[in-house]
């Protein structure tokens, strides 16, 4: 059974607990995370000059729109001021500056009716994160941007927190994906042959639960969770953030959520940042992820 608690007050540790039992939490706009979409806002605003971001879509041929989300994305991405942000949010969650780490703001976006859906708006069938090679005790955080609906987010399918999915996991090792698929993704427009685990066998994809957060509220869930993007059928672009945490202690105990069908090759815990000073895991600790699952 998936619960879904909204606006819990728990600590951080209480809530990893939980979200390593499949549990998924909501929480409404708080101030540090409407200065997080508003800062992203700016940054979309001026990619797009003066169209309207969420139907722009329908002014600008697929070439032009996916080569303005090119530049956009990653710039969001690296952006000090995005860290700096997503610092403060964390803190406002009460996570340990000291023990937590987390990997860069993602801007992400799914645009309407199968106008682009490869690439840079690669949209995602249903998946568990840690198939590409994140820790079993990865906690991920999804922000909207500008409001959603039902036919736009992302939706999880519950019954499979504890049953396995035949996937194609074991032939993904992610460090041949940052060597060969990681970085070109704005080129796959109309198709994607980027090789990515996934489902080899039928999914049911009802039940499902789907979580409609305001703009800037925060969804925060295990990345074991099988999870995929809705259709995407509004008649606008949607625009998200999402990011990722790993608690140290909990990766080296290996408190975590159980593995039910992963088999992936490398880790991705050498991509986290402190959050008290911006330093890398220690190299023992990713050391001892190299290995499957």
């Amino acid at each position: 059974m998936t619960v879904i608690f909204s606006g819990p007050s728990l600590t951080d540790e209480e809530r990893r607990t939980r979200l390593y039992e499949g549990q998924v939490f909501l929480y409404p706009a708080r101030p540090e995370s409407l200065a997080l979409i508003e800062f992203a806002r700016e940054l979309i605003g001026d990619a797009f000059g003066g169209l309207d971001p969420e139907t722009a879509q329908y002014e600008l041929p697929v070439e032009k729109f996916a080569a303005i989300l090119a530049e956009l994305k990653p710039k969001f991405i690296h952006h000090p001021r995005s860290k700096e942000l997503l610092r403060a949010l964390l803190l406002s969650f009460g996570c340990d500056a000291d023990r937590t780490y987390f990997d860069v703001p993602r801007m992400r976006s799914s645009t309407s009716d199968d106008y682009l859906t490869t690439g840079i708006a690669y949209a995602f069938h249903p998946h568990r994160d840690t198939w590409y090679s994140a820790p079993l005790s990865q906690v991920n955080w999804w922000i909207p941007i500008y409001e959603v609906v039902p036919e736009n987010v992302m939706t999880f399918h519950p019954r499979y927190w504890s049953a396995p999915v035949k996937n194609g996991s074991a032939g993904y090792d992610y460090y041949e994906w940052n060597r060969t698929s990681r970085f070109n993704a704005a080129q796959h427009i109309g198709t994607d042959t980027r090789e990515q685990p996934k489902p080899e066998e039928p999914i049911e994809l009802e039940p499902r639960v789907t979580v409609v957060p305001e703009p800037g509220g925060v969804m925060i869930f295990s990345g074991n969770q099988l999870h995929s993007s809705v259709p995407n059928t509004s008649g606008k672009t949607r625009f998200s953030i999402d990011f990722r945490t790993v608690n140290v202690d909990d990766v080296i105990a290996r408190r975590e959520a159980p593995n039910v069908d992963c088999a992936c090759t490398g880790t991705t815990l050498r991509d986290f940042l402190r959050v008290s000073d911006l330093e890398r895991l220690p190299e023992d600790v990713a050391l001892a992820y190299e290995g499957k699952g």
